[in-house]
């Protein structure tokens, strides 16, 4: 067996109603001073209450700061730091969607350490210490509860990461009722990111892929696919809504240690230079990524994805053989899209066809994703594939 090494959540909750009980399961640990991260969508919707109650009843004191918005700039997060700071932080709390976890993990990270954030950015750079941190999702899609990453925008399209285990939550509190209210586009998208991350742990090229995110992979396409459909359609469905956060955070646990790879490169010049959501932006490539993946039948993913196959759709046939069942796969993951309601094609979404040559060109730029591919990919095969897409 090949060395590895595997970090995680220390501690997760995951019960329907446990955002409320965020002092009783973190208080002593968060300290007197509390930030608490989110955004106006969230306070506007009244989610954050009960969760800001319990710390308040606790006797803590909660500075809430709600100006993240989607794709955070480094504005917001400076602006947090200085609001940490100001307000004499002992411990973050972050509720939302990954936007406010990102930035949640980072003013923990900057206003616990006094690092310079330019000196932080890329893999293994932050050293810490961070504050006490406590993380608290409301889409069941990024993971970020469970992942080391934080993913910030630096100036117009540029966006830059942090990678590394100290900022990793001290908790993750998975309460699948903050979900019930997230509209049935937002569920659909954020479930198909949830399972790129499963497929893209999965078959990573890193050296880190293990058999522990490979299990977590397993195990979290088995819980996304069977109640994605449900959580979309019957939104009211704590049972489904609950399977999904957790298959979410399972993916993102499998991820965080065997790194994601060509969908996530492919879909980042469609976030950043479209703006559309980041877990649509990997819908809308995942098909035909996995497709050009499976075409070199020397890498073996073709292998790897039928493999997943019956964890995600245990209704589809698997006596033609390795190659069929992961094409029928491929098919699969492309209908299910369309059977969600998602847009599909690139044109869906207003992409034009002429904006497709820098696309490729953008996402040369991902090389720390690129390189995790099962298939080597070149300029002229990103092109190839959102030509395929559009």
């Amino acid at each position: 067996m090949s060395a590895f090494a595997f970090h995680t959540t220390p501690q997760m909750i995951v019960r329907p109603g446990s955002s409320g009980e965020v002092a009783e399961f973190a208080g002593a640990k968060l300290g007197a001073n509390i930030l608490f991260v989110t955004d106006k969508g969230i306070r506007n919707a009244g989610l954050e209450k009960s969760a800001v109650r319990s710390l308040e009843t606790a006797g803590h004191a909660v500075t809430i700061f709600d100006s993240v918005e989607a794709d955070p700039s480094l504005a917001t997060l400076m602006q947090a730091v200085d609001t940490a700071q100001a307000s004499k932080t002992t411990g973050v709390v972050a509720l939302g969607g990954g936007s406010s976890l990102d930035i949640a993990k980072l003013a923990a990270l900057l206003a616990g350490s006094g690092e310079d954030i330019d000196e932080a950015w890329g893999v293994g750079n932050a050293k810490g210490p961070r504050l006490p941190l406590v993380l608290i999702p409301t889409t069941a899609g990024t993971g970020s509860e469970a992942t080391p990453v934080s993913i910030i925008t630096v100036g117009g399209e540029e966006k830059r990461g942090v990678s590394s285990p100290v900022i990793l939550p001290d908790t993750a509190i998975l309460d699948a009722e903050l979900t019930v209210s997230l509209p049935a586009s937002a569920t659909a998208a954020t479930g198909i990111d949830a399972m790129v991350h499963a497929i893209e742990a999965y078959a990573s090229r890193n050296a880190n892929n293990n058999p522990i995110s490979r299990m977590l992979a397993v195990q979290a396409l088995e819980l996304l696919g069977a109640n994605i459909e449900a959580a979309v359609f019957e939104p009211d469905n704590i049972d489904a809504r609950s399977a999904m956060l957790l298959g979410s955070t399972l993916a993102g646990m499998a991820f965080a240690n065997s790194p994601v790879a060509a969908v996530h490169a492919l879909a980042y010049p469609i976030g950043g230079t479209f703006h559309i959501p980041h877990g649509l932006s990997n819908a809308l490539v995942l098909p035909q990524v996995l497709r050009f993946n499976a075409a070199e039948a020397e890498n073996g993913s073709y292998k790897l994805y039928a493999a997943l196959c019956p964890h995600a759709f245990p209704d589809l046939d698997r006596s033609d053989g390795a190659q069929a069942l992961c094409a029928a796969f491929i098919d699969k993951l492309a209908q299910l899209s369309a059977d969600l309601g998602l847009p599909t094609k690139l044109r869906d979404v207003g992409i034009g066809e002429e904006a497709l040559a820098k696309m490729a060109s953008d996402a040369m730029l991902q090389t720390r994703l690129l390189v995790n591919n099962p298939r080597d990919l070149n300029e002229a095969d990103a092109l190839a594939i959102y030509k395929a897409a559009w």
